[in-house]
């Protein structure tokens, strides 16, 4: 049985819609039920990036787009070989020691209300409107924007994050990880008064 955060937090703000892991970094995602946070994000997230086999620089979405449609099975051996033919050039897989290979934080949160506004015009350059690339994919009441939460403290199922800044290419915020758990879907959101 949970139990409740700390009392700091406003009522709830939303609910969480979908979670999605990203095995191998610009590669298409893994949706889940539920998913246990570290403090470094999502369990398993961003383990692995893509690597040139001739010269061991990384392979990204933003050079090679057709990566995003790849879906990482979780054996490397695998997924090089998909790779390698997809891309069509010796690639592989590199684990990374250090955590999570993400560009800012390691959790990216997106309302659907963000892919509506981008799907009206209201999108960063270079973003991709229909991938948002979201770790947590939420649920806000109408009008609402995350966007307005950078500096403040979420509550998410057990885990609390710090929502640290909005992306330069892409819908919805960062956040940083202050509390590790476990977070499903349909977990609610609350978010604490400025200043907790």
């Amino acid at each position: 049985m949970r139990t409740p955060g700390p009392q700091s937090a406003v009522g709830t703000v939303g609910t969480v819609g979908q979670i999605a892991v990203y095995p191998v970094k610009s590669l298409a995602g893994r949706t889940a039920e539920a998913a246990e946070v570290g403090p470094a994000g999502l369990v398993g997230d961003r383990a692995y990036a893509v690597v040139d086999a001739t010269t061991g620089e990384r392979v990204t979405a933003r050079t090679t787009p057709g990566m995003r449609e790849v879906v990482a099975t979780g054996d490397v051996a695998q997924d090089t070989v998909t790779l390698t033919e997809v891309l069509g050039r010796p690639v592989r897989l590199a684990a990374s020691d250090a955590g999570p290979q993400v560009d800012a934080a390691p959790v990216h949160l997106v309302s659907r209300q963000a892919i509506v506004r981008a799907a009206a015009g209201d999108v960063p350059d270079g973003c991709s409107a229909e991938d948002p690339r979201a770790n947590l994919l939420l649920q806000l009441p109408e009008g609402a924007d995350e966007r307005a939460w950078v500096g403040r403290r979420l509550h998410v199922g057990e885990v609390v994050l710090d929502v640290v800044r909005t992306p330069k290419h892409c819908l919805g915020v960062y956040a940083e990880v202050r509390v590790p758990g476990r977070v499903a879907v349909g977990d609610p959101v609350r978010l604490d008064e400025p200043g907790d």
